[in-house]
């Protein structure tokens, strides 16, 4: 009597059932839903514990969405409608003092860009909007020998520089909003400097002050070794567009 084969083993694993495909798929798309969730979470935590770091390992941690959080000093203090001013003094007609209202108030202009920074990450298509500085210079009147901007910040220790003429650039906003939102404590809120043909570091967070000057004085990053002219390499230097 001849003997019965025996079965032969599945060579493509057990078949995937209906529930479980389903569960799957189900569980897929949950966690798609979950995701801006999850990022904004995990970027909040970024942007709390960058603000009690003073080492600046926080910049270095991963983050999906693009952003990374630096701060020179371990704590900033917070700004709001109640308490935040702009100032704008220096070579000018009539120094001035903006509220966060006042600047809200004035033209506005969107900005839509690359942001670039030094240490190689890139976030696509960011858009700004705010009020053009060179409205906020002409508001004041800038008179001779002014030639360049220095900007401070509220965190007491930040510095940015731009001649003149790159301050009146229509794409260089004093920003009020990011991603079509305002501007967080965390990504340098309620206002801050935006420099769209420049790296980020140009960018000044926290902004507080602006003084018009006779000449270009270094900031932050350029006392310590960074360029003054913080140029992208792909950037239009001499055009005024937006």
């Amino acid at each position: 009597m001849a003997e019965k084969p025996k079965p032969q083993p599945r060579t493509g694993g057990a078949p995937v059932g209906r529930r479980a495909m389903l569960g799957m798929l189900g569980a897929g798309a949950a966690g798609l839903a979950a995701a801006p969730y999850l990022q904004r979470g995990w970027e909040g935590f970024l942007g709390a514990a960058s603000q009690v770091d003073a080492t600046g390992l926080t910049g270095l941690l991963p983050n999906p969405g693009g952003f990374r959080y630096y701060s020179v000093v371990g704590s900033v203090p917070h700004r709001d409608e109640t308490n935040y001013e702009l100032t704008v003094g220096g070579l000018v007609e009539k120094p001035k003092t903006y509220t966060l209202d006042a600047l809200r108030a004035m033209p506005q202009t969107r900005v839509v860009h690359d942001v670039v920074c030094t240490d190689g990450w890139r976030v696509e298509k960011t858009p700004f909007e705010g009020v053009k500085l060179a409205d906020v210079l002409d508001d004041a009147g800038v008179r001779s020998p002014g030639a360049a901007i220095r900007f401070t910040c509220f965190d007491g220790a930040y510095s940015e520089s731009l001649t003149l003429e790159q301050a009146r650039r229509s794409d260089v906003l004093v920003a009020l909003n990011m991603q079509d939102k305002p501007i967080t404590h965390e990504h340098g809120g309620p206002v801050r400097l935006y420099v769209a043909p420049m790296y980020f570091y140009k960018s000044a967070k926290w902004l507080s002050g602006i003084s018009v000057t006779d000449k270009v004085v270094p900031g932050y990053w350029e006392e310590r070794g960074y360029a003054v002219d913080g140029w992208l390499d792909d950037a239009d230097r001499h055009s005024d567009a937006a």
